[in-house]
């Protein structure tokens, strides 16, 4: 099954400006995008339809390499995509020159996260994405919590990209 996560261009810009903003101030940011699915019988399309952009309050921890939401704020998301009938899909930034990949304490707290947005959410997908100044890595969980693939492309407005694919291989998922 292939899939994608769609958004338009001036949504995309807009974001990644958040994400990845020309004057770093050392920490780590995140949105979160509410996205309905659609498509074929072998294809999934997230188009997004809100999008929000993560401020320090909603953070209980926000480092360089680490960042942890606020119990307020995953309340707040969980709500809202219940309200808007959406799945989630999580963004975080990456600072310095590694690749794009999930990190060892990422992967940690998507084991734990997934599974809860699952159940909260109605079996809702759930995506996740990590950004860096280059490129991005991106997985999706279709239908099992513990079980993620790859995302296939993300449309930003006419451009296609592709993620960099790092992070399923050579990590098992499961606990």
């Amino acid at each position: 099954m292939r899939t994608q996560l769609r958004i338009d261009a001036a949504g995309y810009r807009d974001l990644m400006t958040h994400l990845l903003p020309r004057k770093e101030n050392g920490r780590e940011q995140a949105a979160f995008l509410f996205a309905r699915a659609g498509g074929s019988t072998d294809e999934t399309v997230f188009d997004v339809i809100e999008t929000r952009k993560l401020q320090a309050a909603d953070f209980a921890v926000q480092g360089s390499d680490y960042i942890e939401l606020a119990d307020e704020a995953r309340a707040g998301l969980i709500k809202q995509a219940h309200d808007l009938g959406a799945s989630l899909v999580e963004i975080h930034s990456h600072l310095g020159p590694w690749p794009a990949a999930f990190s060892f304490s990422d992967r940690a707290g998507l084991r734990e996260t997934v599974p809860e947005m699952w159940w909260r959410l109605d079996h809702r997908p759930y995506l996740a994405l990590v950004v860096t100044r280059t490129e991005f890595d991106a997985l999706v969980w279709l239908d099992n919590p513990s079980v993620p693939q790859s995302l296939d492309f993300w449309q930003a407005g006419s451009r296609r990209l592709t993620p960099a694919n790092n992070s399923l291989g050579g990590w098992e998922w499961k606990a």
